[in-house]
């Protein structure tokens, strides 16, 4: 599926929700990872504030991407943010979102 790149030039970006492992089996405990790299994937609530509006955005990153000590409120730069679309159906019920990815989240003056 083809992905979008999101344009942060404007907009302020704040931590909302600290990095947490990304799981693929929440049962087993397996962990999601990258299915070019197999580094382990994490995610993390962001906050993007742009011409009066907010938006809270749940972000995948690669954990090499994301450094120690992101804590909510901490504002933030963003590197290659992407929007996909994606539809499965499971039990019989279509669903469908948008999932968004980045290369890294860093601290602002880091």
């Amino acid at each position: 599926m083809p992905s979008f790149k999101i344009d942060l030039s404007s907009a302020v970006v704040f931590v909302a929700t600290a990095p947490e492992p990304k799981m693929a089996n929440k049962k087993t405990g397996e962990r999601a990872v990258d299915r070019e790299t197999g580094a382990g994937l994490s995610t993390v609530g962001l906050l993007v504030s742009d011409e009066g509006e907010g938006n809270l955005y749940q972000v995948t990153v690669l954990e090499t991407g994301l450094p120690d000590g992101l804590s909510p409120g901490m504002p933030v730069s963003v590197t290659g943010l992407k929007a996909r679309d994606w539809e499965n159906e499971f039990n019989g019920q279509k669903r469908h979102g948008i999932a968004f990815r980045a290369v890294a989240v860093t601290p602002l003056g880091a």
